[in-house]
């Protein structure tokens, strides 16, 4: 062993000597909570309801933080930094202190661990070393040291092991797992900057293939938890992500980041009671994202406001009395003045039009020879309720809906929806024509989402429950005070924990059960992902699950390919936040061979694509591998390719292709006894290969991509589905195709 050997030897131990302290510490937390979750299970003081709410909500909390620890178990340190002051603060992926509150291990959410993404050589930011430590789960397995202060090479305290491309460059070159990897320390300067950007308005990342946009909405996410939790650990974050595999792909990162308080949904489950990942034929898509659709419902709402074409003659126990078109239109008037949504002015319009049925109810059985006092009148007006012709009649003025119920007929029936339609969208009001038992589409969640928000509901209830709630919250927290003080002496329970377990117990569902299934839940902030597919209908829903417009906005503009997306960041979100627009670049590609990315961006050029320019930090060992086959053999030489690929061991492989070719691909390749289990979908995420369309891919990564006719992405969804499909691969990119091959991809 060569000196330099024995040197990195030497500091690796040391590392490894100061990473097993830490390891030892958090065994110990480990422990502790396991004791008190046998001591609060084992306890005696849970005779009474009162008393098993308390014992379940510590218990509860225990296990939050026991599987909080238990996730950063392996892999828990990943940077040092040396100070110009000789302090050193070790980074991981959460905070660590000794029972004497000494610190340990700084969380890389904390405002001191800032300096391990920022600093550079020109802004020191008071570092003199950087070192990122190479784990492989519990054991520090490399180093790689960034020297910011060239006077450290001439200190005897210390030993500069390594400089090059670190731990980035090995996160990115390493094999795909099906999961985001943890990428906390490889976080780059410009990445952390958006990070932890201060903004309270809505934070777009622009950024182009492999540029981390994902890793730093989620990693932002973490961070807000962490530096706002009073804020933000009662409504938690939103995160809307694409499709279900997407989800699964990054499901397991912010538990690893020591966060839970989070909601992942897909537009097809914005809407509670409603799962759908059906998508409308492009030109219905594009008709019902077109914002001038709120105009159409709330027409067609008002239109289920309903003035009687004539008198309508009733009797009340042989009364005769008449309901009148003035009365029910003047009782109209006042509901609407109300300003309040169609199903809580109904209130407003029954009293109404009661007012003026009981007045003419009072004339009737004067004209009868009847005395009428104005101490009668509640009796008359109870007759009037209780009436099944009276109820009929109101009905038919003014119905009660739900949102599931009132688009079912307005989509089935023509003559409505050409009634409502605004001028803009009268000639394609016809293609939201269906029956009434057709399955809802992701398209068909932003309107119901509108519907639901023109009909409401009756507010009063819910005011005096909101009130209730406050009062009851109050003393639960002060209660909770007084039980800690007599069962625990940890510090790890807050009074205000206990008492939001005791409710969640007492509910017994969790926040993000409670959230997805409310549709009025706000949250503290949103982060939507692929965010360039959001049509201006689902804009319009999404900002009301953020009345505060606090979210982290992340897509790519070039890769649209939804029918209702956007090419515009200023024309999809300034309708909803005016100036709190913010705008930042991602540029540099760590994913994609520059040998690969270049190809995708000529192709995205030249079908006028809005490219934004990025880097790639490799150049790669391959260009794009390009076959052309006869038509009649193209799944065939689709599966060839894929066995080809999979003999070099590159990792994971995706096969792309147009949504009507999947079937066939997946039946050639699984013809392959060589091949492992080939998955389709989105769903295939987990899968070693799997097959695609290019919507499914979005978001996600392969060691190899291969994809089948580039023409038929483009004729399907248009280019950005083709450039979507050329930039997934971290290694290698195939093509098999028997047309022509879209502009810009040959050389």
């Amino acid at each position: 062993m060569d000196d330099a050997e024995e040197q990195i030897a030497r500091e690796i131990a040391r590392e490894q000597t100061y990473a097993d302290r830490l390891y030892r510490r958090l065994d110990e937390l480990i422990a502790q909570i396991e004791h008190n979750l046998d001591t609060i299970q084992g306890s005696q003081h849970a005779s009474t309801h009162q008393n098993r709410s308390e014992r379940d909500s510590f218990m509860a909390l225990y296990e939050d933080r026991l599987a909080l620890l238990r996730s950063v178990s392996r892999s828990l340190v990943f940077g040092r930094l040396d100070m110009d002051d000789a302090a050193r603060h070790y980074i991981g992926r959460i905070g660590l202190f000794t029972s004497e509150r000494e610190q340990l291990l700084v969380d890389w959410r904390a405002p001191a661990a800032a300096a391990f993404y920022r600093a550079t050589s020109t802004d020191r930011l008071s570092v003199r070393l950087r070192r990122h430590l190479i784990n492989r789960g519990r054991t520090v397995s490399g180093l790689e040291d960034d020297v910011l202060d060239p006077s450290v090479l001439a200190d005897p305290d210390h030993d500069v092991v390594l400089q090059g491309e670190g731990a980035l460059l090995a996160a990115v070159s390493g094999k795909r797992t099906g999961r985001m990897g943890d990428i906390v320390a490889t976080i780059q300067a410009e990445q952390d900057r958006i990070i932890r950007s201060e903004n309270r308005g809505v934070l777009v990342v622009q950024g182009g293939p492999g540029t981390g946009k994902t890793a730093v909405a989620l990693h932002r996410a973490a961070y807000l938890l962490y530096t706002h939790r009073r804020r933000l650990e009662h409504t938690g974050v939103l995160i809307m992500a694409p499709t279900p595999g997407f989800l699964r792909y990054i499901e397991r990162v912010l538990p690893s980041l020591g966060e839970s308080g989070v909601v992942m949904l897909t537009p097809g489950e914005l809407f509670p009671g409603v799962q759908t990942f059906l998508h409308d034929q492009d030109a219905t898509a594009r008709l019902k994202g077109d914002a001038a659709m709120a105009e159409l419902l709330g027409r067609a709402v008002r239109q289920r406001q309903v003035i009687p074409q004539a008198e309508v003659e009733l009797r009340i126990d042989g009364t005769p009395i008449t309901l009148t078109p003035d009365a029910v239109r003047s009782a109209r008037r006042e509901a609407r003045a109300s300003h309040k949504p169609h199903n809580a002015a109904r209130a407003v319009f029954v009293r109404a039009a009661m007012d003026r049925l009981v007045e003419s109810y009072e004339k009737s059985l004067r004209r009868q020879g009847h005395t009428v006092i104005p101490e009668d009148r509640p009796d008359l007006l109870s007759d009037l309720r209780h009436d099944p012709e009276v109820k009929r009649q109101l009905n038919l003025a003014w119905l009660p809906y739900t949102p599931q119920g009132f688009l079912r007929i307005l989509f089935s029936r023509p003559e409505r929806l050409r009634e409502a339609a605004p001028r803009s969208l009268a000639a394609q009001v016809d293609l939201l024509v269906r029956p009434k038992d057709s399955p809802w589409t992701v398209e068909d969640v932003p309107l119901l989402d509108e519907v639901a928000e023109l009909l409401g509901e009756d507010d009063a209830p819910s005011e005096a429950r909101a009130r209730d709630d406050a009062e009851r919250r109050r003393s639960e927290v002060e209660y909770a005070r007084k039980v800690i003080e007599n069962i625990d002496t940890s510090g790890i329970i807050r009074a205000e924990d206990l008492a939001d377990q005791v409710s969640h117990i007492r509910d017994g569902r969790t926040l993000a059960e409670r959230a997805s299934s409310e549709r009025s839940w706000t949250y503290g902030h949103v982060v939507v992902d692929e965010a360039q597919e959001h049509s201006p209908m689902s804009w319009r829903a999404l900002m009301r699950r953020a009345p505060t417009k606090s979210f982290t906005v992340v897509g790519d503009v070039a890769q649209t390919s939804s029918a209702g997306g956007t090419d515009s960041w200023a024309a999809a979100l300034s309708p909803y936040i005016q100036d709190r627009l913010q705008v930042e670049h991602l540029t540099v590609n760590y994913r994609t061979p520059s040998r690969i990315m270049d190809r995708a961006v000529a192709m995205a050029q030249a079908h006028e694509l809005p490219v934004t320019p990025v880097s790639s930090v490799r150049e790669g060992d391959r260009g794009p591998l390009i076959e052309r086959v006869p038509a009649t053999g193209l799944a065939a030489a689709t599966a060839e390719a894929v066995v080809a690929v999979h003999g070099q061991r590159l990792g994971r492989i995706a096969v792309i292709a147009a949504q009507e070719r999947l079937d066939t691909l997946v039946g050639a390749l699984r013809a392959r006894r060589s091949l492992p289990v080939i998955g389709a979908g989105s769903a295939g995420v987990d899968d070693e290969i799997a097959v695609m369309t290019a919507q499914d891919a979005k978001g996600l990564e392969f060691d190899a991509v291969v994809i089948v006719e580039p023409a038929e992405l483009i004729d399907a969804h248009g280019a950005g589905d083709l450039y979507v499909a050329m930039s997934r691969s971290t290694q290698h990119l195939g093509m098999v195709h028997a047309r022509e091959l879209p502009a810009g991809i040959a050389e």
